[in-house]
């Protein structure tokens, strides 16, 4: 009874631990929501730029678990390369031993307990005031807890070190015993999924004398193997450059793994050598011990990234090389499928919003790519032959995109409501809302493009065609409104300055002038005695391109606000 005692203990002091862990990486996402997409711009830099930002992702966030999922996601999404996301999932690597200095620092040379309630005080009431500071409360929550979890599992261990001798037998130097750390590492953090709270919990055990400082330091870098496992799990369904990246995350932690175990001792030594404070052997509840572990974490993970920093293209090679390219994936895909890893969501919901609006900007090239087929089949119906066919073509496309169209605008919508689950900034929760309208608009345009080539189709089966006078006014006008939608297009996602809300509204100002001049061309026709239901067909298309740049202006003052 008393090992069932000591083991609901230590389940209860995990999950407060990281639940702490969980929200105080929510607070502080939510806090830093708007620069955290500042500092994803650096992504697209050079190598040493990708490492920085995956640095600061991983520190702020507290989980490279999440940020190579993220990462996965992006190249799969085509906003990352291959060898972008190297230098990125390098930089995660070293970003994920901030938590093990914050919790060598902190967690084992102060009470804990006179630190950690105050936390959680502090934080629930920032929490509940109506007030800009409520997402800093929950950071402030979430530290709380974390470090009262960490309190009651440090009171825990000393009763499994007295219940469980098997962790002695196993704690004696020699590389056997490495192994076997680093294959408990492994499984552990397979389980948890969480690499920095696996470390915080081993650094937890080797400061009780749970295990041995050399045994914690090989489950260590087993727990960098057992992180790769989400990056996996994210790369199921995607596309070949996600899977390539799942790959360089697990053959990096694995290779870094199999050149330190064999080297532990001289790993160790040199962390001996730059860190202050000398470890006494069989000492418990030496604060010096989490420090020489945290820094071990530190030490090998910058060291594993500066042996492979000059080799990131030879190393992208190798992993186009063992997955190979799949020749399905160029052709254009029948139906829309967005594939991401819901736990993904829970970790990153803020950077997640990225993914939408590159997807969304994508809608709206598909929406742009209609209007232009249709504009370029009606430059043209006068020099072709067989009208008929051609329109028909056009039309059985556009019906095709449209469906697709529609699959897409049920996908992104799905998927950023299951952002809005997770808790996100004021800021977020209004771009969702402004990234929803702003799909719904689109899908709109898709179906009004597809009306104006079944208008087109009925012009030419019925032999209702336009004369030379009333195309030549009409082309213009239909290149206006391609015009403002490859200017909406290219803004999508980005922040629109008053000068070009005001641009927007001149293109918009003189589509409208267009229309009411081809309007009154089509009813003077009319009053002249030209064929009726034709100039109420051209009339009709005028209208409905015109709706086109009404939609482009729509989404331009969404994005705006």
């Amino acid at each position: 009874m008393a090992i069932v005692a000591v083991l609901f203990r230590i389940i209860g002091s995990l999950g407060l631990f990281l639940y702490g862990m969980k929200v105080m990486s929510d607070g502080i996402q939510q806090a830093a929501g708007e620069r955290l997409k500042r500092v994803l711009n650096f992504m697209t830099g050079n190598r040493f730029m990708a490492i920085i930002t995956g640095f600061a992702i991983t520190a702020i966030i507290q989980s490279s678990s999440a940020t190579t999922v993220m990462v996965v996601s992006f190249v799969n999404a085509g906003l990352l390369t291959l060898t972008q996301s190297i230098g990125v999932i390098m930089g995660a690597n070293i970003g994920t031993t901030v938590t093990a200095w914050i919790v060598s620092l902190v967690g084992f040379s102060l009470k804990l307990s006179e630190m950690a309630l105050p936390a959680v005080g502090v934080g629930f009431v920032f929490r509940i005031l109506k007030w800009k500071h409520q997402d800093l409360g929950e950071a402030i929550l979430g530290f709380g807890l974390l470090f009262l979890g960490l309190d009651f599992l440090t009171k825990s261990m000393p009763a499994v070190g007295d219940s469980f001798g098997v962790f002695e037998a196993v704690s004696n130097p020699g590389f056997l015993s490495s192994l076997i750390g680093a294959g408990a590492g492994l499984v552990f953090t397979l389980l948890i999924h969480s690499s920095s709270a696996s470390t915080a919990i081993m650094l937890t055990m080797a400061f009780n004398g749970v295990v041995s400082y050399e045994m914690a330091a090989a489950m260590i870098l087993g727990a960098n193997i057992g992180t790769t496992i989400d990056a996996a799990l994210a790369a199921i369904g995607t596309k070949t450059t996600a899977k390539r990246t799942a790959l360089v995350h697990v053959l990096f932690n694995v290779a870094g793994t199999c050149w330190a175990l064999p080297l532990l001792k001289p790993l160790l030594a040199l962390v001996a050598l730059v860190t202050p404070g000398t470890i006494v052997p069989g000492l418990i509840h030496d604060p010096i011990i989490p420090t020489h572990l945290a820094m071990l974490h530190t030490v090998f993970n910058m060291v594993n990234t500066l042996l492979f920093l000059p080799f990131v293209k030879p190393f992208a090679a190798l992993v186009s090389f063992i997955i190979k390219e799949d020749k399905t994936e160029k052709a254009a895909p029948e139906h829309y499928r967005l594939v991401y890893y819901s736990g993904a969501i829970h970790d990153t919901p803020e950077l997640n919003i990225l993914r939408a609006e590159k997807e969304i900007r994508d809608m709206a090239g598909l929406s742009s790519s209609m209007y232009a087929r249709f504009s370029g089949v009606l430059r043209t119906l006068r020099e072709t032959g067989d009208k008929e066919s051609a329109v028909a073509a056009l039309t059985e496309e556009l019906k095709q995109k449209e469906a697709y169209a529609d699959e897409m605008r049920e996908a992104l919508s799905y998927f950023l409501m299951e952002c809005t689950r997770e808790q996100l900034n004021f800021h977020s929760e209004r771009r969702v809302s402004q990234l929803l309208r702003v799909i719904s608009i689109i899908e709109d345009m898709t179906d009004e493009s597809y009306a104006i080539s079944l208008l087109l189709e009925r012009s030419v089966r019925k032999n209702q065609l336009f004369k030379e006078k009333e195309m030549d006014a009409l082309v213009p006008y239909v290149n206006q409104v391609e015009d403002f939608l490859a200017v909406v297009q290219e803004h999508l996602g980005r922040k629109v300055s008053k000068e070009q809300i005001a641009y927007a509204r001149e293109l918009e100002a003189g589509i409208d002038k267009s229309r009411d001049k081809l309007r009154k061309l089509g009813r003077k026709r009319i009053e002249a005695g030209k064929d009726v239901k034709t100039e109420l067909l051209f009339i009709d298309m005028v209208r409905r391109i015109e709706r086109l740049g009404d939609y482009c202006i729509e989404i331009a003052e969404t994005i705006a606000r």
